[in-house]
């Protein structure tokens, strides 16, 4: 299983026999997800221009998994005694279908907070005890994706000779006041001065992908200390090799590639 995901790159760890359960009763759903993440790609401007909403290759995965009857659901437990309700729970997973033998979930965590991995685990335990689900899926950045996106926003910059933060403005990209000084004061500190493109890459990526958000190490801390456990994980790490740089394009070009991805990430938070 996941073979093809394995030839490009991807991590997939199975916990508590989940191997073993998809391969004999979830086959088909195997398949599905390697169908419906095997060929994302992240272009480095969505990566750039991205804000506080729902990146665009996320937005892609899930339109993926939409087609192929991956719904959003509400799981609601309710515990009756003797005619009256004692307790009332709703847990809501963004990716769930039923299969002749059960049900999984999935969840994709691209740059959330890392906490979504123990709210995530957690609905996976709750369910999976309840006989409501027979396996949970998680999705986030491989370590050579967290680890590669320095290198990757420093490309970035090197390549659009980002040099200021005036280059900075002619492609849309306005850090904020405390960012600007962050950035100045090490670029123009007496003793071991860096580059702008390298201040501003470490600042940029410090602050959007850094070690508190959600990525594979932050994943394995928690299933190591057993949260989740017992229910049965399919954990899947996105490579670094997803993200893409264009061929050839203008200031002009690569402005707009960055609106736009800004702009879609918000509508998506909306």
């Amino acid at each position: 299983m996941f073979d093809r995901l394995r030839e490009k790159g991807f991590a997939v760890l199975y916990q508590s026999h989940a191997e073993a359960i998809l391969e004999k009763d979830f086959s088909e759903a195997a398949e599905e997800i390697e169908r419906a993440i095997a060929d994302i790609e992240v272009p480095i401007t969505e990566i750039i221009g991205s804000g506080g909403g729902e990146a665009k290759g996320t937005q892609r995965m899930r339109r993926s998994l939409a087609e192929l009857g991956w719904q959003k659901t509400n799981f609601d437990i309710r515990k009756i005694v003797n005619g009256v309700e004692r307790e009332a729970i709703s847990h809501e997973i963004d990716h769930v279908k039923t299969f002749d033998k059960g049900v999984i979930a999935l969840e994709i965590e691209w740059n959330n907070k890392d906490p979504f991995f123990d709210r995530d685990l957690e609905n996976f335990k709750r369910l999976h005890a309840e006989g409501a689900m027979s396996a949970g899926v998680i999705i986030t950045r491989h370590t050579s994706l967290h680890e590669g996106m320095y290198g990757f926003v420093l490309r970035f910059a090197q390549e659009q000779q980002i040099h200021s933060l005036e280059d900075l403005a002619r492609l849309d990209i306005v850090p904020t006041p405390k960012q600007r000084n962050e950035i100045l004061k090490r670029v123009q500190r007496l003793r071991d001065p860096i580059e702008f493109a390298e201040a501003w890459a470490d600042k940029f990526v410090s602050d959007k992908y850094g070690e508190a958000t959600t990525h594979w190490r932050k994943l394995l801390d928690r299933v190591t200390r057993g949260v989740g456990n017992p229910c049965p994980l399919i954990l899947i790490g996105l490579p670094a090799s997803i993200v893409r740089f264009p061929t050839s394009a203008t200031r002009e070009e690569t402005a707009a590639a960055i609106e736009q991805a800004a702009i879609e990430s918000k509508d998506a938070e909306n």
